[in-house]
């Protein structure tokens, strides 16, 4: 399919969701005849007579957009339904309130597939990004999401879709209560509501996945545990999600896997680092534990054809989409 390389400036965010990113765009796991002596083993990894590598897919597609004379990532953000701080470190050098007119932003709408099983909805924090999995073999659908911020972590594990309402009415805790005493029992569905008009209730008693009235406040850690959506993307991802279906919650920020004869690498700030984010602007650059041995593991036997500028790139800066990190 032929695209352009801008996204334009006045184009709007469903078409936006439509044309590009959230458009799934396979790699080419699958394709091909393999070498000899190799079988894909039922986890998504190759055996070959060196052990396993990881395999995957390639979900989505690297778009790019040119900054106009007012705009700052804040706006950019929303407008393209990306969360703030994959933008800010997709984008590092970019100033965040003053990214200049015609400055060119890498919109990270790329990713490998979370290493997690492909069923249900997989959340990854780091990422802040949730997937769908409709179909078994199919690729998912994603969505950029706020977490929850420091001292109200999302929960990690696994939980299920337990009821789910549209126009759903807030109780706020007691808990949140003691922090804004100002809040009333009840909030009833509108625009005051803080979830927004669909609400998907977890197992974890608490915990949803709802929309907001705040669309600033995706792609940041700044719920008090809950999974935030674009009021666009929850009304979208709703009807498609049975009671019953999976939730996996996972705090993986490096992902590594082939795409045919590619490796690529793919590194997110952690949840410490994106709240340093918030903070500055800024992250302190610091390589993933383990992330050499990682990748030479993953290389095998191509670990020669390893681009070490690539990786160190990848590692030091977490840019949050995947960098090939072989020739």
């Amino acid at each position: 399919m032929s695209q352009s390389r801008y996204d334009h400036p006045d184009s709007s965010r469903r078409g936006f969701l439509k044309a590009s990113a959230w458009t799934l765009a396979a790699g080419a796991l699958f394709s091909g005849t393999l070498a000899a002596g190799q079988a894909f083993a039922v986890d998504g990894t190759a055996s070959t007579e060196e052990g396993e590598r990881p395999e995957s897919r390639l979900v989505g597609e690297l778009r790019y957009y040119q900054a106009r004379k007012d705009d700052t990532l804040v706006d950019i953000a929303t407008r393209m339904g990306i969360g703030f701080v994959a933008l800010r470190a997709a984008n590092p050098d970019v100033d965040v309130w003053l990214p200049g007119e015609g400055t060119e932003i890498i919109l990270p709408t790329q990713s490998l597939l979370p290493p997690a099983e492909h069923n249900g909805i997989v959340i990854n924090l780091p990422e802040m990004r949730l997937y769908h999995f409709r179909e078994e073999g199919a690729l998912p659908v994603f969505y950029p999401i706020g977490i929850g911020r420091e001292g109200r972590t999302t929960p990690l594990g696994s939980t299920r879709i337990e009821r789910k309402t549209e126009n759903p009415t807030w109780y706020p805790p007691e808990s949140i209560k003691a922090e804004k005493p100002e809040l009333p029992d009840v909030v009833p569905p509108g625009p005051d509501n803080p979830l927004g008009t669909r609400a998907l209730y977890l197992g974890w008693p608490a915990y949803l996945i709802h929309g907001t009235n705040n669309p600033y406040g995706i792609g940041r850690r700044a719920s008090a545990g809950c999974i935030r959506m674009y009021p666009d993307d929850v009304e979208a991802l709703y009807p498609t999600v049975p009671i019953g279906t999976g939730v996996q919650v996972l705090n993986e920020p490096v992902k590594i896997a082939w795409v045919g004869k590619a490796l690529y690498l793919e590194v997110h700030p952690t949840q410490q680092q994106a709240d340093q984010v918030e903070r500055s602007g800024y992250f302190d650059r610091v390589m993933p534990e383990n992330l050499v041995g990682r990748v030479m593991q993953a290389a095998g036997r191509d670990r020669d054809r390893l681009n070490w500028q690539a990786i160190d790139k990848a590692g030091m800066e977490r840019p949050g989409y995947p960098i090939q990190v072989n020739v």
